[in-house]
C-alpha cells in the first residue's frame, strides 16, 4: 500500500501530484497522479476516477483535460492511472494501439501480455486500495475516461455497480467486439474466443445488465473516428432498454483534448452531484 511521491504542485487550492507504487497485480512499478480539492483539508472527499485513451499516461489529462478547477470548486478529488504497466521487460508492440500505452482494462491470458497487462484488476483493487490507504478521500467512487479509457470506464462500472455510483464517458469505443479498435486487441490479449470479449464491450453489458443510475456520454460529430468508436450501437441500446441517460453528439467536436476540455465541467458537476447524495 506504499507509494512514493514524485511531485506535488499547489492547484486551484488544492494540490495536483504525482505517484508512483510497486504494483503486484502488474508486476512492475506503477505511476499515477491525483488532483486533491481544498475541502479535504477539512475531511475526507469523494473520487473521480478518469481513464486515458491510446498511447496516454497519467499525464495527458492531468495537463490538458481541464478538470482540476471544476472538482475544486465541487470538492472531488481526481484520479488520473496509467494506461498500462511500462518498462524495459515489458512486453510491447510497435503499433500504437497494442501493448504499452493501449492495455485496454483488461486481465490478459495470452502470452506475450498476461505476465503484466491486468489492467483491469489494476484499476477495480489494486490501485483503489493504494489511493484510500493513502489520500484523503471517502470510499465514494465515481468513473469517467475518453476513447479507450472511456471504454473502460463504462465496462468497469457495468461490471461493477456496487463500487461505483456515477459512471460517465467522452467519445467511448462503445462496442469494441465489432471495432478494429477492440478486435485486435481484444483476441491479441485474450484470445480468439470471442465469447471472452463480451465482459468488455459495454453495448454488450448494458443489454445484459442495465446501469442502477443515470449514464452522461459526450461525443464529437466530428470526431475522425467516429466509425471505430461506434456511439450508436451503445445509443440504440440505452433506447431500447429505456436507460435513464445522455448521449450528446457535439456539432464540430473531435477526438481531442480540446473536446474533453470543453465539456470536462459538464462531468465533473454530473459526478459530483451523484457522489454528494451518497452516504457511506
Amino acid at each position: 500500500m506504499s507509494m512514493e511521491v514524485i511531485s506535488e504542485n499547489r492547484c486551484y487550492g488544492g494540490v495536483q501530484a504525482v505517484y508512483s507504487h510497486p504494483s503486484n497485480t502488474c508486476g512492475v512499478e506503477m505511476t499515477f497522479a491525483a488532483f486533491i480539492p481544498p475541502q479535504a483539508k477539512d475531511g475526507p472527499v469523494p473520487v473521480l476516477w478518469y481513464l486515458s485513451g491510446l498511447t496516454c499516461t497519467h499525464e495527458n489529462a492531468m495537463n490538458k483535460g481541464g478538470f482540476q478547477e471544476h472538482a475544486a470548486r465541487h470538492g472531488i478529488a481526481v484520479i488520473y492511472p496509467d494506461t498500462s504497466p511500462r518498462g524495459d521487460g515489458v512486453a510491447d508492440d510497435q503499433a500504437y494501439d497494442l501493448g504499452q500505452g493501449a492495455g485496454f482494462y483488461v486481465n490478459a491470458t495470452r502470452d506475450p501480455w498476461r505476465r503484466n497487462f491486468r489492467m483491469y484488476d489494476y484499476i477495480v483493487s489494486e490501485l483503489r486500495s493504494v489511493v484510500t490507504a493513502n489520500l484523503p478521500v471517502q470510499d465514494v467512487h465515481g468513473i469517467t475516461g475518453h476513447s479507450m479509457g472511456g471504454h473502460g470506464a463504462l465496462t468497469i462500472a457495468l461490471r461493477n455497480s456496487e463500487l461505483f455510483e456515477s459512471v460517465s464517458a467522452f467519445a467511448p469505443i462503445a462496442h469494441p467486439t465489432r471495432s478494429d479498435w477492440g478486435r485486435k486487441q481484444l483476441s491479441a490479449y485474450l484470445g480468439d474466443d470471442e465469447t471472452a470479449w463480451s465482459n468488455h464491450d459495454s453495448t454488450i453489458l448494458l443489454e445484459q445488465n442495465g446501469w442502477k443510475g443515470d449514464i452522461l456520454i459526450d461525443q464529437g460529430e466530428a470526431d475522425q473516428f467516429l466509425d471505430l468508436l461506434k456511439p450508436e450501437a451503445l445509443a440504440d441500446v440505452m433506447a431500447r432498454r429505456r436507460q435513464p441517460g445522455l448521449v450528446r453528439m457535439q456539432k464540430g467536436y473531435d477526438h481531442s483534448y480540446y473536446f474533453i476540455n470543453t465539456f470536462a465541467c459538464d462531468h465533473v458537476e454530473w459526478h459530483a452531484e451523484r457522489l454528494h447524495q451518497t452516504r457511506h
